[in-house]
């Protein structure tokens, strides 16, 4: 897909034709629970009837779907692409080593050379494993922690993965146990009264992801730090987000805080699977004998060949610090418009690396549902080859060229959301069915262990 494409989509009425697309989700219903293997990229994600579902090929920061639509796409794979899709560098490493092998009898060099890359690049970063998904190094982390201290109790805060410690906290917590439930409860970001109010002395470890949207203020992060080392609770970053984005180090390089674990997935590879777990040496000591935590993909070489490169190129073209003044040109742009266009109820917030769109409905306005307003945004920026989910993930392959062409789309559909909204005609404006919410953990927080058949409340439904 070079890129000289077209970046317009094959329009039927200004919308794409997605007849392969349908034609395959069809196929999938009766087939695949949920049809999804990752629900953030779910059909329930976009308007349906009128968004792509499925995806053939990506170059650069643009995806061609399987009717031959291409787009510039603003998701990039749900963050892990930080390059770009088919970055030559990673590529290039990739198929080095796969005319060598992909998984081996012995260990291979690259799990050595890329940890050793890694404690280069990490704070803290004092011993490193290595496994396929995010959830896996949270949870080992967790488990390690308990260990460690000898307690069970987890406090955490932000989104951390499926298994069951953290998903009992959630509304999708079918077939975890209550007393596993009751194990983990949760605080508000840039609340540390929250924090103290759920510290007990059975409090093995506090996780969370150092920063979403909201920047930590009043030093929350290096104060937390404190709280944990005074209570002897293990702190643990959740960087899947921020790690090799915020800053080649992550959040704890970019707030100036060590965390005692942290981990990582999404960026490191450029798209190939891979998680690592960091921290500690005297806790992760425990990983040798006591904490059992060994798969048989960890070692796999392909992604540690694309983590090597990806690495790599990161550092030598500071692509944290591209990101960041790409990032905020935009957030700036898409505030700038909509302070001009007279548009009070959307902002785009975070850092620049990974900015959000955010809809506050008027008060007493009937067309004025968040996730309505989301939809018709997304749905309209279809037409102008535009793949978005209320999210930018930035990686390298975007340019200036691509953040005119989204605001240049935002002058276009927001009046149109503004004049919808005030009329109260919005529902009756999108051509499928609106976005579904998806919990995430930010604000509004359970602050105790809930009571066994009590439930959990303080789940924020998102992307709005």
């Amino acid at each position: 897909m070079p890129d000289d494409v077209a970046r317009q989509p094959n329009l039927n009425d200004g919308y794409p034709t997605i007849t392969q697309s349908n034609a395959l989700f069809e196929r999938a219903v009766n087939l695949i629970p949920g049809v999804t293997q990752t629900l953030a990229k779910g059909p329930g994600q976009f308007v349906r009837g009128v968004a792509p579902k499925y995806l053939r090929a990506g170059r650069g920061a643009r995806v061609t779907d399987v009717d031959g639509n291409t787009y510039l796409d603003f998701s990039m794979a749900v963050g892990p692409l930080s390059l770009g899709y088919a970055d030559p560098a990673v590529d290039d490493a990739i198929r080095a080593q796969l005319a060598d092998g992909i998984t081996f009898s012995l260990m291979h060099p690259l799990e050595v050379e890329v940890a050793e890359q890694l404690r280069e690049l990490v704070p803290g970063a004092e011993r490193i494993r290595f496994a396929k998904n995010g959830c896996d190094v949270t949870t080992a982390a967790v488990r390690l922690a308990r260990a460690f201290t000898g307690r069970d109790k987890v406090l955490c805060c932000g989104y951390h993965g499926w298994h069951d410690w953290y998903i009992g906290v959630t509304d999708r917590n079918r077939g975890v146990p209550e007393a596993a439930q009751a194990l983990t409860h949760t605080f508000a970001y840039n609340d540390l009264a929250s924090v103290e109010d759920g510290l007990d002395d059975d409090t093995a470890c506090l996780i969370l992801e150092p920063v979403t949207f909201e920047p930590p203020r009043e030093d929350f992060l290096a104060r937390l730090k404190e709280l944990c080392a005074a209570r002897g609770v293990l702190l643990i970053f959740d960087e899947m987000w921020t790690g090799f984005r915020l800053a080649l180090g992550g959040a704890q390089q970019r707030f100036g805080v060590t965390a005692d674990l942290a981990c990582f997935s999404k960026a490191v590879a450029n798209g190939m699977p891979l998680s690592v777990l960091t921290g500690r040496a005297d806790v992760m000591k425990l990983c040798e004998r006591d904490v059992f935590f060994y798969s048989t993909f960890g070692g796999e070489a392909l992604s540690l060949a694309a983590a090597g490169a990806t690495l790599r190129e990161l550092q030598r073209r500071d692509v944290p610090g591209y990101l960041d003044t790409l990032g905020t040109r935009l957030r700036e742009g898409y505030n700038a418009l909509a302070d001009e266009l007279g548009l009070p109820f959307t902002r785009c917030v975070g850092y620049g690396c990974r900015t959000l769109v955010t809809f506050t409905p008027p008060q007493g306005v009937p067309g004025g549902d968040a996730l309505v307003m989301k939809s018709f945004v997304q749905q309209e920026l279809l037409t102008h080859g535009v793949l978005w989910n209320s999210f930018h993930n930035l990686s390298a392959a975007h340019t200036g060229g691509d953040v005119d062409l989204v605001l240049g789309a935002y002058r276009e559909v927001l009046p149109r959301l503004r004049a919808a909204v005030e009329a109260g005609t919005l529902p009756a404006l999108l051509r499928g069915e609106p976005v579904e919410a998806v919990f995430r953990r930010t604000t509004n927080f359970n602050m105790k262990p809930a009571r066994p058949g009590a439930g959990h409340n303080g789940v924020r439904h998102a992307g709005q």
